[in-house]
C-alpha cells in the first residue's frame, strides 16, 4: 500500500465511506433542526466552527492514538494522563503550566514505550495499569475532589480564544496534524513505524531499532494527552476528575473508522481526520435530537460497527 500523500487511491475506501457518512449525518441533521426548530444551524459556518473547536481536543488525542496503534499497540492510559496533566498544569500555574502538563504526558509515555518495549509487557494491559496508578495518584493529589485551580491566561487564551476568526484550539490541532503528517510521510521513523506495524520481526531484521521506535511512539502519544489536557483545562478554565474518559474510546473509534488497520501497518492520517470529524458531527446532531444516553450510546456503536462491516471485511492482515 503506498501512504506517501494524501491521494486517494483503492484503499481509502473507508476515508470516502467516512466522508459518505459525514454528508448523510449533516442531511439528516439539518432536516431534523429545520422540521422541529425551523432553521438548520448545521449548515452555518459559525456553528461549524465551534464543533470543530470542541473536536480539537479530540481530535489531538486521536493523533497520538494513531501513531501507537500503527505499530500494533494501544494505549489505554490516556483518560488520565490527559487529567493529569490538566491537573497539575492548573496546580503549577504561571509559566510553567503548560510544559508541566506536556511533561505530564512525555513521562507517561516514556513509561509505557519502556514497559511495552524492554519489558515486553502487552500494551493493553501495561497502559491499562498505568491509567490505574495515575488515577490513584491523582486523587491522592486532590483528595478525591476537584482541585480547587484555574487555568493560566495563555492556557484559556490557546482553547477559546480565536485568531481571525479561527479558533486557536483548531490551530494547534492543525498544528499537530502536519507534524504528524510529516513524521508519517516525509521521515525515516514514519517508514519504521509502518514496518513494524505490518511485521516487527522482520523490522528488527532489516536493521531498525525497533524498541526505540516504540518508546518514541508513546512518548508522541503521552504528549498529545498531555497536550490535549492542557487545551481542555483553558476551555472548561479548570481541571476536574475524569476528565478524560470520555475521550478513549472515540479516539480509538475515529482512528479504526478512518482506516487505520487496528492491527497497524495501515493507515492514512486523512482517515483519521474524517473519523473524527464524522465522530464530533455525529454527538451534535444527537445533542441536538436531545437524544438520551442510553440512545446515543446505541446510535453511537451502530454506526462504528456499520463503518467496520462496509470495509473491514477487505482489509488483509500483514503478518
Amino acid at each position: 500500500m503506498t501512504t506517501t500523500s494524501f491521494g486517494l487511491s483503492r484503499d481509502d475506501r473507508p476515508i470516502l465511506v467516512a466522508a459518505l457518512f459525514i454528508l448523510v449525518i449533516l442531511v439528516a441533521g439539518t432536516a431534523y433542526t429545520i422540521a422541529h426548530f425551523g432553521s438548520a444551524p448545521l449548515l452555518s459556518p459559525t456553528y461549524l466552527l465551534q464543533q470543530l473547536q470542541i473536536g480539537a481536543f479530540l481530535g489531538i488525542v486521536a493523533a497520538g492514538m494513531m501513531i501507537v496503534i500503527l505499530i500494533g499497540q494501544i494505549d489505554l492510559s490516556v483518560p488520565w494522563t490527559l487529567a493529569a496533566a490538566a491537573m497539575m498544569a492548573t496546580s503549577i500555574g504561571g509559566p510553567l503550566a503548560i510544559p508541566t502538563g506536556l511533561g505530564i504526558g512525555l513521562v507517561v509515555g516514556l513509561v509505557n514505550g519502556i514497559g511495552v518495549a524492554y519489558l515486553r509487557v502487552p500494551s493493553m494491559i501495561f497502559t491499562l495499569g498505568v491509567n490505574a496508578v495515575m488515577r490513584g495518584l491523582m486523587v491522592a493529589h486532590t483528595g478525591g475532589y476537584a482541585p480547587e485551580t484555574a487555568a493560566t491566561e495563555l492556557m484559556r487564551t490557546l482553547a477559546s480564544a480565536r485568531t481571525l476568526g479561527i479558533p486557536n484550539a483548531l490551530l494547534v490541532w492543525a498544528a499537530v496534524s502536519a507534524m504528524v503528517v510529516v513524521i508519517l510521510q516525509r521521515t525515516a521513523l514514519g517508514r519504521y513505524i509502518y514496518a513494524i506495524g505490518n511485521k516487527e520481526a522482520a523490522a528488527y531484521l532489516a536493521g531498525i531499532d525497533t524498541r526505540r521506535v516504540t518508546v518514541i511512539c508513546f512518548v508522541l502519544c503521552g504528549l498529545a494527552s498531555g497536550l490535549a489536557g492542557v487545551l481542555l483545562a483553558g476551555y472548561s478554565t479548570k481541571a476536574y476528575q475524569a476528565m478524560g474518559d470520555a475521550y478513549l474510546l472515540p479516539a480509538i473509534a475515529a482512528v479504526v473508522i478512518g482506516g487505520t488497520n487496528i492491527l497497524g501497518g495501515r493507515g492514512r492520517y486523512l482517515g483519521t481526520l474524517v473519523g473524527v470529524v464524522l465522530i464530533v458531527l455525529l454527538n451534535s446532531v444527537l445533542s441536538i435530537m436531545a437524544m438520551p444516553e442510553a440512545g446515543r450510546q446505541v446510535i453511537y456503536g451502530l454506526v462504528i460497527i456499520l463503518m467496520l462491516l462496509v470495509y473491514g471485511r477487505g482489509q488483509r492482515v500483514t503478518g
